[in-house]
């Protein structure tokens, strides 16, 4: 059966010496795998469309298991993106999780949006941290494994200070923090942000602008709680680590 499809590249293999299987998160069909026939030829029409991050129209063929592409047409590579070491670095992070964290023929015509505004909020020279922030946040309640971020977990009041315990799986109030020795002292700043990013629509988003030290704090939270729950290890976040023991 021949598909018609809009979609964004988020994984590439090499596939023998001329093929590349792209996957492709698409608004119709959710996550999707597609041969691309001598992809890696150097004069090869479908060089371009199975570039990492290009958002298009894509054909293709596909009976049981894996596709096969027949045309493409690039809407976007994000361009911005790919001349810029660290915006690619954090696009490859979020193509990774998204990856990672759905399953093929799973439609969710949400993270499809989510997956192109945030390229194109990157692209414009948005933070990319505070949008990886935000997708993080989407990922999570997508899993299942949210934090209470509204409130306390254990006696559920909204008033006071907070901490935040990946134990607990949420924030903590004073009266709480005994609950978890190990909790994570958190200021007041990040708490509301937390929390914001769990209830903003990412179309909403302005041009946010967030101190080092606070970022600083929620990529402690994020990083902790990630690797407590989602249970995923992926390449490009270590490269993200890097990077930023680097700056």
């Amino acid at each position: 059966m021949l598909y018609k499809v809009e979609g964004i590249v988020i994984k590439t293999v090499p596939y023998g010496e001329s093929n590349t299987i792209i996957t492709l998160y698409t608004k119709e069909l959710g996550k999707i795998g597609v041969m691309a026939r001598g992809a890696k030829k150097p004069k090869s029409r479908f060089t371009s469309i199975t570039q990492l991050f290009t958002y298009g129209i894509f054909v293709f063929q596909k009976g049981r298991g894996l596709g096969t592409l027949q045309q493409g047409e690039a809407l976007s590579s994000f361009r911005k993106i790919r001349e810029d070491l660290v915006k690619t670095a954090y696009a490859a992070y979020l193509a990774e999780l998204l990856d990672r964290h759905t399953s093929e023929d799973d439609l969710r015509p949400d993270l499809f949006g989510w997956i192109k505004q945030s390229l194109e909020y990157i692209n414009h020279g948005i933070d990319p941290e505070v949008i990886t922030f935000l997708f993080e946040m989407k990922m999570m309640k997508t899993s299942g494994i949210v934090p209470e971020l509204t409130k306390c977990v254990s006696c559920h009041s909204a008033e006071g200070d907070f901490s935040f315990s990946i134990r607990e799986g949420g924030f903590l109030c004073e009266r709480c923090s005994y609950k978890d020795p190990y909790r994570i002292k958190i200021s007041k700043g990040s708490a509301k942000l937390l929390n914001m990013f769990y209830h903003l629509d990412l179309a909403r988003l302005g041009n946010v602008s967030l101190k080092k030290e606070t970022k600083k704090e929620l990529r402690m939270i994020f990083d902790a709680y990630m690797d407590e729950y989602s249970g995923v290890f992926l390449k490009s976040k270590k490269f993200l680590k890097q990077l930023d023991e680097l700056s």
